[in-house]
């Protein structure tokens, strides 16, 4: 079995390497026939010409969320109703683009269907979100000179 070794020191540019000088590191990168690829292995030099390996360092990778404690997190905050309502100053084509722009994902056929049940019905749901998202969606078609409100939604999604 044939093992080259590859050797590394690892200075500041202002010192001077001296083995027989005890604490010098010397870094050698040993390659692994069987694995083609280099692993570091460190070793310390001592005065009588042995030295030691130290302790390999493992690095732990932060704690993630697992899914099941995202989806726990999602159903304890309850759903809201974001509502428009019917007005007499904008025009139907009008509020079909704002539903658009405002609210993502949105088709123009379901923007269609929630202006036309605003205008026949008084009230129409247009999305069922966090509370977070339902005030932001509220606010901006409000911005946009629409009626809307918002309501928590009973019974969940």
């Amino acid at each position: 079995m044939e093992t080259s070794i590859y050797s590394r020191v690892a200075l500041s540019p202002n010192h001077v390497f001296n083995p027989s000088k005890s604490g010098d590191l010397l870094y050698f990168l040993k390659k692994c026939p069987s694995r083609s690829n280099l692993m570091p292995i460190s070793v310390t030099a001592s005065g009588k010409g042995g030295g030691l390996l130290e302790r390999p360092t493992i690095e732990t990778t932060p704690v993630r969320e697992s899914e099941f404690d995202v989806r726990k997190s999602r159903k304890t905050t309850p759903p809201y109703r974001v509502l428009l309502h019917n007005d007499n100053f904008n025009k139907r084509e009008y509020v079909v683009q704002v539903l658009m722009k405002v609210i993502p994902g949105m088709t123009l056929d379901n923007a269609v269907n929630i202006m036309q049940e605003a205008h026949y019905n008084g009230i129409s749901v247009v999305i069922i979100c966090a509370q977070a998202d339902a005030e932001e969606h509220c606010m901006q078609l409000r911005g946009n000179g629409l009626l809307s409100s918002i309501e928590p939604a009973s019974g969940g999604c």
